[in-house]
């Protein structure tokens, strides 16, 4: 099954594009928090995790410490502190890709947390990633293609790898730009898209739609008359 996640922190715009029934999890990272107002971050992840349990929606809460020690702290604290508000299976505590952070990948998995590993590049970042228990790798799509990576390939040896070696592992594809990026990652082996309200807006519109509606009713209006 393929999904769509919205990539936000407005509490808004998660309800409105939920209300659509297109979207099964919300993806969140440190920058995207810095839009919103400025508040407590504890109280704002905790409204976005009391609305995703609600509504039965995957949450990914990205730490925002640079040192892997702090990582796995603060991670845990995060797991901790959320998992009284939302239900731990659709909480996902997102770590960047390194080397030692494969170690605090390794410790929360071993902790029964659900890790998604992010800020991928290549694929074997993601099937190190996947190897160290990360339930999700995120490859960061628009921005590989950006350095003339090529990541339609890098998403199909991923998936093959994963695959071949039944690791309990999603692929999501992150930085997304347009319509086309959304079906072209799906089409190419990843199991989750995420990206903002404006790509999934677009991916309703089409000129010729718009077109042919009005001549629709300019033809039947005509004829009414």
């Amino acid at each position: 099954m393929r999904k769509l996640y919205i990539d936000t922190a407005n509490l808004e715009d998660i309800k409105k594009i939920n209300s659509l029934g297109v979207i099964q999890g919300v993806t969140t990272n440190p920058s995207l928090i810095s839009k919103e107002p400025k508040q407590n971050f504890d109280a704002l992840i905790e409204e976005l995790a009391k609305f995703c349990n609600e509504e039965n929606l995957s949450l990914s809460v990205e730490v925002f410490a640079s040192e892997p020690d702090e990582m796995l702290k603060q991670a845990r604290d995060i797991h901790s502190s959320l998992s009284k508000i939302i239900n731990t299976d659709l909480l996902r505590i997102k770590i960047p890709v390194g080397f030692e952070e494969l170690r605090v990948i390794k410790q929360l998995s071993d902790d029964g947390v659900s890790v998604n590993c992010t800020c991928c590049f290549t694929e074997q970042q993601m099937q190190l990633a996947a190897m160290s228990g990360a339930k999700y790798v995120s490859l960061f799509y628009s921005r590989l293609r950006d350095t003339s990576g090529n990541p339609a390939e890098v998403l199909r040896r991923t998936r093959q790898f994963i695959d071949d070696n039944d690791l309990d592992c999603e692929i999501i594809a992150g930085s997304i730009r347009s319509q086309g990026d959304v079906s072209g990652a799906w089409s190419h082996g990843c199991d989750i898209v995420t990206c903002s309200t404006a790509v999934i807006k677009s991916m309703t519109n089409h000129p010729k739609t718009d077109s042919s509606v009005e001549g629709f009713l300019k033809d039947f209006n005509n004829w009414i008359k």
